[in-house]
């Protein structure tokens, strides 16, 4: 069996996809971190210094609005420039990070849509396949008035997003079922769960393993993993994580939004990247 290039990158097969398959049963976990933690945010420079770390693939950050509808990285030249980037340093664009949706709501602002749409357009052209669609603090699902409105919301964009090829990934505070439940009213399979071990750890207090077996790779579209601390230094179970994710046949990426100790985004993260290689090395 041979990989195509955006199979290695993307991981659509294996990144040992040429070996027999008793070779493949345990896969190497691909790594990617988001621009915006490496200190590069929305650069085509972050996948040098990714490459140089070791990380498989960058999480894309969708920048800040430039127009009435348009975002940093509506801009093709931009784009091309990530393009570019990603395919001479063989560093994949896992996904995309619409982060002005921590100002703009996806429950109560009617701008959130129109972010969305853009984020959408803007993945398909980086050939990324899914965007981050964060709800914390002020944008948080805080009460079943929050749910049902972006329920709502999801349930008129998800169209879109399935016309495009494009995944919804949706990221808050909520539990497993919690999720579950919105998936099942929203009945798409362009809106699936971005699951942050770190967050479910620190700010549900979730039983994280219990969680991810609960959701399944078939609900759960990309994985965030950190915590407060160094990786394995904290609060987060990361060997659990680790055997849960191998567990239920999850292939995508893990990306990392570690935490920044000493001040040095670099260094920070090629420490986390350390950490977490060792601690897949004893499953």
């Amino acid at each position: 069996m041979i990989c195509t290039r955006r199979e290695a990158l993307l991981g659509t097969l294996s990144l040992t996809c040429s070996l027999p398959l008793a070779a493949r049963v345990r896969s190497r976990l691909k790594i990617g971190i988001m621009d915006v933690i490496l200190g590069y945010p929305s650069s085509p420079e972050a996948f040098a210094v990714a490459k140089r770390v070791g990380f498989d693939a960058i999480q894309v950050s969708l920048g800040k609005p430039t127009g009435a509808d348009r975002l940093l990285l509506s801009d093709s030249e931009l784009q091309s420039r990530l393009l570019h980037s990603s395919a001479t340093t063989q560093v994949a664009i896992a996904s995309t990070y619409l982060e002005i949706l921590h100002r703009d709501c996806l429950k109560s602002s009617p701008l959130a849509r129109t972010w969305v749409r853009e984020a959408i357009r803007i993945t398909k052209a980086l050939d990324a396949g899914m965007v981050e669609l964060a709800s914390f603090f002020k944008c948080g699902l805080n009460n079943p008035g929050d749910i049902d409105i972006t329920v709502a919301v999801l349930r008129e964009l998800a169209p879109v997003a399935e016309q495009s090829g494009i995944i919804l990934g949706i990221e808050n505070a909520l539990s497993a079922e919690g999720n579950l439940q919105i998936l099942d009213r929203v009945g798409s399979p362009a809106v699936k769960v971005w699951y942050d071990v770190g967050n479910s750890t620190n700010m549900g207090h979730f039983d994280v393993p219990r969680e991810i077996h609960l959701l399944g790779k078939d609900r759960i579209c990309q994985i965030h993993i950190k915590d407060k601390v160094y990786l394995g230094k904290g609060a987060v179970d990361v060997k659990g994580c680790l055997k849960a994710i191998a567990d239920i046949g999850y292939t995508g990426f893990c990306i990392l939004e570690n935490a920044v100790p000493t001040g040095d985004r670099v260094a920070d993260a090629a420490t986390n990247l350390k950490l977490l290689r060792e601690i897949e090395g004893t499953l």
